[in-house]
């Protein structure tokens, strides 16, 4: 079953730590986000390998946007 990790606010794709193809383990950051100057970890919700990063660095997500989704 695919885990899809979405943004839980607005924010600025500081960094992309993961890309597809990667083993995550539960708790692996896979994003850095970064909001009111403030760096925000997107972690790996389940163990899995990840299929898709949906977002790229200086792109602007809004809450709910998909940022990846893990297998």
């Amino acid at each position: 079953m695919a885990e899809e990790i979405k943004a839980e606010m607005v924010a600025n794709v500081w960094k992309v730590v993961a890309a597809a193809g990667d083993e995550v383990s539960e708790g692996d950051t896979l994003v850095i986000l970064e909001s009111m100057k403030m760096e925000i970890p997107v972690i790996a919700e389940a163990d899995g390998v990840v299929s898709k990063i949906a977002v790229n660095e200086g792109d602007v997500v809004q809450e709910g946007d998909l940022i990846a989704v893990i297998e």
